[in-house]
Parts: structure tokens; C-alpha cells; sequence
């Protein structure tokens, strides 16, 4: 296995996401005959049959699935660290990553991360925003030192640390029947459309496992993509919403909105952050792990 060498590796990624030897070769610049060696070869060298020949091109076989998995994570970790130690050179002196999800991206990491940066101008910082349950697999994964999440998305082996409140609000436009309360519940909202965002959110996975719960259907009128786009739909009529409330863009002044918050006991939404384990980060990650929590820091707050 240590015989592997990135040209290969590289060769191999090529091969399964074009599907075919032919178009490997053109986008690496190699003759195909010296593709199709090298696949061979590799294919001896783990022991293992990695690709079906099909008349009109290749598919991975499991063992190739599992090689292609691998694969990606050997290329990417030689490229971070490639990009870290060029870093050192340019007298930049840690990384770290981090994968978080919108809503602690809008309300409360632009404050966090300006303050540390303050207090660490050597560190810097690799902020990629992605749904909970991807940011989930992200740190399971080693793709990330450090994920913020929605604290009721499962994290198995995943240490997670309480990093922020806030609750969710249902969001109506201002002359809607339900825009004079003071709070709701969510069942109450049920009965009208909604705007949410993709499937995939943790958010929208949220209401529609409630929305299960009451018995009633959760009638999705249009999803997007950000919560500025619900915003917008909501102010024209396209129907209701829940956001969290802190999430909310302050910048939609123009908007004619209402927000109400919901009495549902689950609207407080909890914001985590979620490690594979404090002792094994680099210093640098758990610097950025103490700011985020403060005196917290070594507590672990659930272990799934």
C-alpha cells in the first residue's frame, strides 16, 4: 500500500468521476494506454478488482467505491497541507477550518471571529457554510477541525459544546390574519402556506418532523436557499416561515414582516459546536474552540 503515488491517486479520481479511460486520459494529458496500465497496475497492487469494463465506459466496483472515498481524502489533505505550510512561509502561523451552518453565520460568528482574530492575527481562518447534517459528516470525516450546528441534529462520536441560544419565530407579512399575536404555536401556522429552505436544512428537516407529529402536513408553497430569499417571499405574499431569530437580516428594513414567536417548547434553538475530540485538535483549533465557548471549553455537552 505505501508503493501508492499521487499521480495515480490523481489519475484514479479522473477516472471515476468522467466514467470512461478515454476522457481520464484527455483531462490529465496522458496516452490511454499508459491509463489503462496504471489502473491495472493499481488494481494488483491493492489486490482488488476497483472497475467494471463496460462497452461504453467503466463503473467503480465496492472496492472501488471504498479506494475512490480514501482517494479524495489523501488528495485533499496533501493540498491543505501544501497550502499550510506555504502559509508558514508568508508568516502566517495556524488554520483552521470550520464548517457552519447559516444561521450562526448570519447572528453570531462574524462578532466571534472578529474578536479572535484581534487576539490571533496569525491564524487564519477557513470558513465554508454548509447544512447541519454535512457539516456533521464533515468533522466525522476530518474535512473540517470544527462545525457549528443545530443542536438537535444527531452527531454520533462527535464531542459537542454548547456555543449559542436563540429561538425560532414564525414570519408572516404585516396584515396577515395571524400578524396581531403575541406568540403561536406552530400547529396554529399549519393551516397556511410556508416558504423554507431546502430539504436538507436542519430547519426545514425540524418543522417537517413537528409539523409529522401534529398529524398534519407541512404545505410547502416554494423552498429557497437563504433566509434573505425567504424574507423577500414571505413579503409578497408567497406565505409564512420560520426563522431563527436571530438570523433574521436587520437589512430588510423595507420589508413589510412580522415575527412571532413561537410557544412550541422546541422553538428554543440551540446552536453546538461539534468535535471530533478537544485533545486530538491542533492548538491552534482548540485557541478558536475555548473563544467560541469561554469557560466551557473542556465540557462536553452531549455525547450521542
Amino acid at each position: 500500500m505505501r508503493r501508492f503515488d499521487f499521480v495515480t491517486l490523481k489519475l484514479f479520481i479522473s477516472v471515476a468521476d468522467e466514467g470512461r479511460l478515454t476522457a481520464a486520459a484527455e483531462r490529465e494529458h496522458l496516452a490511454l494506454a499508459a491509463v489503462s496500465k496504471r489502473i491495472s497496475d493499481l488494481e494488483v497492487l491493492v489486490g482488488a478488482k476497483l472497475l467494471y469494463r463496460r462497452p461504453r465506459g467503466v463503473e467503480l466496483t465496492p472496492a472501488g467505491q471504498a479506494f475512490l472515498h480514501h482517494a479524495r481524502r489523501i488528495l485533499d489533505n496533501i493540498e491543505r497541507l501544501h497550502a499550510e505550510l506555504s502559509e508558514y512561509g508568508e508568516g502566517v502561523r495556524g488554520h483552521v477550518r470550520i464548517h457552519s451552518n447559516t444561521s450562526a453565520i448570519i447572528a453570531f460568528l462574524p462578532q466571534d471571529l472578529s474578536a479572535f482574530s484581534r487576539l490571533y492575527p496569525e491564524i487564519k481562518i477557513d470558513l465554508q457554510e454548509r447544512v447541519s447534517s454535512e457539516i456533521v459528516a464533515a468533522v466525522r470525516d476530518g474535512l473540517t477541525d470544527i462545525g457549528i450546528f443545530a443542536g438537535h441534529v444527531a452527531a454520533p462520536d462527535l464531542q459537542r459544546l454548547s456555543y449559542r441560544r436563540d429561538r425560532l419565530v414564525l414570519m408572516t407579512p404585516k396584515g396577515h390574519p395571524l400578524a396581531e399575536r403575541e406568540s403561536i404555536a406552530f400547529s396554529e401556522a399549519l393551516e397556511f402556506d410556508f416558504v423554507g429552505l431546502q430539504q436538507d436544512a436542519s430547519v426545514q428537516s425540524l418543522l417537517n418532523e413537528q409539523a409529522n407529529m401534529t398529524g398534519k402536513a407541512l404545505r410547502m408553497r416554494i423552498q429557497v436557499r437563504s433566509f434573505d430569499a425567504i424574507c423577500r417571499m414571505i413579503h409578497h405574499g408567497m406565505g409564512v416561515g420560520v426563522l431563527p431569530e436571530q438570523a433574521i437580516y436587520r437589512d430588510l428594513g423595507d420589508l413589510q414582516l412580522k415575527s412571532i414567536p413561537l410557544s412550541d417548547s422546541w422553538a428554543q434553538h440551540e446552536l453546538v459546536i461539534g468535535i471530533r475530540r478537544y485533545a486530538t485538535l491542533p492548538v491552534t483549533a482548540r485557541h478558536l474552540v475555548d473563544h467560541l465557548v469561554g469557560d466551557s471549553a473542556h465540557s462536553v455537552l452531549i455525547e450521542d
